[in-house]
């Protein structure tokens, strides 16, 4: 059986980070730099495919040639900016290997991960999911869960204030103080865009103000049997907002019952006019909906530096409603790619998908 490898040198690698974001060319930069401490002039690839286990060992190549495979991470950069490498570049050459039935595990940069099936619970697949790690925005999920269950005007107007403003990190907001908005659309920007503000301001206007807010989502974390998880504030920033994967299945599934948070949180387009008369354009911060290659149900991203990058997803492939949950991962190219690798491990897994 045929395949194919990409052998693209360093040095065009290099010049193809002036084609990508500073975000990718960074983690690129990293990965590079630990590849050439061997002194390697070129890296050898596998894009796309994923092959068995056992194809090394029938691959006959140069001596100077690094093998990488599908859970390498410099692969999976290299996977990402398959289109900025020049074809001038590029030497294509044709390998053999054993067919093997047998579908490994992927293995995933995540720290922690998930995949249950929605209808059963059955767990297809898990990594360190009971292990305490730092949510960020994740928490938000369970902050639009506290307001909806208030049963609040939608309708009613809230203002950005000064007490919104991010003090323990620092991140920055397009919603200036001042800005005024509907709480309708403070929950959409806050679950599509993970808009910090928004999300602080609501919690603020809840009834009994901030604490009441926060044992509200306390008890509703308990409630939902969420056992190894605490909430300090709405938004994520503070990093002892922490859960396990196997608790964020059950955030997942409660609020995958609410219509507006499954409507809002795979809303890929949405625009503010701040206090300060600009039009804001917000989109979502999940390539996955923005590309739409998915059928995402619902779905949230996170970051903080102590939390890494987290997602969690409720999506249908092969017509299963499965919950993937993905924690610390290394960089947002590395989380996307985790994502798609529990796909393609599920679709091509036809006896998972029988016992499904």
């Amino acid at each position: 059986m045929l395949g194919r490898i990409i052998k693209v040198s360093i040095s065009s690698i290099l010049l193809s980070l002036l084609l990508v974001t500073t975000a990718q060319a960074d983690d690129l930069m990293d990965l590079i730099a630990k590849h050439q401490q061997n002194n390697l002039q070129q890296v050898a690839y596998i894009p796309q495919e994923t092959y068995p286990d056992n194809f090394k060992q029938n691959l006959e190549e140069a001596d100077d040639i690094e093998v990488l495979f599908q859970d390498d991470p410099l692969l999976l950069m290299l996977q990402s900016l398959d289109s900025a490498v020049s074809d001038e570049d590029i030497e294509v050459f044709k390998f053999t290997y054993q067919n093997n039935s047998k579908i490994s595990t992927p293995r995933l940069s995540s720290l922690a991960a998930i995949v249950v099936d929605a209808e059963n619970n059955n767990v297809l697949y898990q990594k360190n999911s009971d292990r305490t790690l730092p949510i960020a925005s994740i928490s938000k999920l369970m902050s639009a869960m506290v307001v909806l269950d208030s049963n609040p005007d939608m309708n009613q107007i809230l203002t950005i204030s000064n007490d919104d403003i991010d003090r323990l990190k620092g991140s920055s907001s397009r919603l200036s103080v001042g800005t005024k908005m509907t709480r309708q659309d403070m929950l959409h920007v806050g679950l599509m865009s993970s808009e910090n503000r928004a999300i602080h301001a609501m919690a603020r206007a809840y009834p009994g103000g901030m604490t009441a807010f926060l044992a509200a989502m306390n008890k509703k974390a308990a409630d939902l049997g969420m056992t190894n998880t605490v909430f300090y504030d709405p938004t994520g920033l503070d990093p002892r907002n922490q859960s396990t994967a196997q608790d964020l299945v059950r955030m997942v599934k409660a609020a995958y019952e609410y219509p507006l948070i499954r409507e809002y949180s795979t809303s890929n387009d949405g625009a503010v006019k701040t206090s300060k008369g600009k039009i804001e354009k917000y989109h979502n911060s999940n390539r996955l909906i923005r590309t739409g290659d998915w059928d995402i149900k619902l779905q949230k991203t996170g970051y903080i530096r102590e939390a890494g990058r987290c997602m969690v997803v409720y999506a249908n492939i092969k017509n299963k409603p499965l919950i993937i949950v993905l924690m610390n991962a290394p960089s947002t190219t590395m989380r996307v790619n985790d994502a798609n690798s529990m796909r393609s491990w599920v679709m091509s897994n036809e006896k998972l998908l029988q016992e499904m």
